[in-house]
């Protein structure tokens, strides 16, 4: 069954390898109660208790993969400011390897302030710039990440549209990945899949699967299956996974699709929910699990994190645990 099938490639393998390359970002939550009113204005005053900062994006990608049990490099860009030292300094507490994380004096770190009363989110902050890194800074990027694409088992692209996977080089490293038989899997942001082209998997949700293929609804499998074959035309990627929120996950390739129905009982807060996806799928895969048995663990690597406030993470025992619950 897959749940032996797990234990035994997790304690009986080498830890697989995995590149994360993707926009970081650092998640900043403020908790407190609110019990009145402004005078000033008609919102609720937050009388703050605590604060915690927790790594966002493709760091939370990698923070995943973490957990999981993978030795994982992160590449990426940040600003030259305080927020980028919190970064790095739970970055390394954490075990990531974070040398291959630039500074760029023209942006600051994206920052995403969520202030929350009791268990309710009541405004969240953003901090950010969005603008295409140089060609310059680029071209140094990708001559700095080259030798960890040739040692790493799998590539992660975690694409939060914040600038740093251009669509020249998110096709440059496609491509090089190609060139060395390597798998690399997106999670894809935007409205233009072109610059995925190529690549082994990609995860959108349904709502971005949506808007990419131009879709003016997904509200049946064959609506779904419509605008996923616009994607897997456009990109000649071999997969789509399709994250379907209440419904579970599809798997859609040109032949044929599957959903897996939603392992989850309680959803408290999806947040991250998609870095848990894509870094169970790079780690099952990496130890030659099929794309079904990877979507399926996937799907219960989900179920756990959801029930969680805030970008969480879980281990292969818990998902273990979950799939003999279930």
């Amino acid at each position: 069954m897959l749940k032996e099938k797990l234990h035994n490639a997790h304690h009986n393998n080498p830890a697989p390898d995995i590149l994360v390359i993707g926009d970081l970002m650092l998640d900043h939550y403020i908790f407190g109660s609110a019990t009145r009113l402004s005078p000033e204005a008609p919102v609720p005053i937050l009388n703050a208790h605590r604060e915690s900062k927790i790594i966002g994006g493709a760091a939370n990608v990698a923070s995943n993969l973490i957990d999981l049990g993978a030795k994982v490099h992160l590449a990426g860009i940040v600003g030259n400011d305080l927020f980028a030292a919190d970064v790095i300094e739970i970055l390394t507490t954490k075990g990531i390897d974070n040398r291959l994380i630039l500074k760029d004096d023209s942006r600051v770190t994206t920052v995403k302030t969520r202030v929350i009363a009791g268990n309710h989110q009541i405004v969240r902050i953003d901090k950010e710039d969005i603008h295409n890194i140089s060609a310059e800074l680029e071209e140094s990027f990708f001559a700095f990440i080259t030798p960890y694409i040739e040692k790493a088992d799998i590539v992660v692209l975690s694409d939060y549209n914040k600038g740093l996977l251009t669509p020249t080089l998110s096709l440059k490293i496609i491509g090089y990945c190609q060139s060395l038989g390597k798998k690399t899997l997106v999670d894809p942001k935007g409205m233009d899949y072109s610059k995925y082209e190529g690549a082994f998997l990609i995860k959108p949700n349904k709502k971005e699967l949506a808007e990419a293929a131009k879709a003016e609804k997904i509200n049946s499998d064959e609506d779904l299956i419509k605008a996923a074959h616009v994607i897997l035309d456009s990109t000649k990627a071999t997969y789509l996974i399709v994250t379907l929120s209440e419904a579970g996950i599809a798997i859609i390739t040109k032949e044929d699709y599957k959903i897996i129905p939603v392992a989850a009982t309680e959803v408290y807060d999806v947040t991250g929910a998609g870095d848990t996806v894509i870094a169970t799928l790079a780690y099952c895969l990496s130890l030659g699990f099929s794309v079904e048995e990877a979507a399926t663990i996937s799907n219960y690597a989900a179920s756990i994190v959801i029930k969680h406030i805030g970008s969480a993470t879980t281990s292969i025992e818990e998902i273990i645990a979950s799939l003999k619950t279930n």
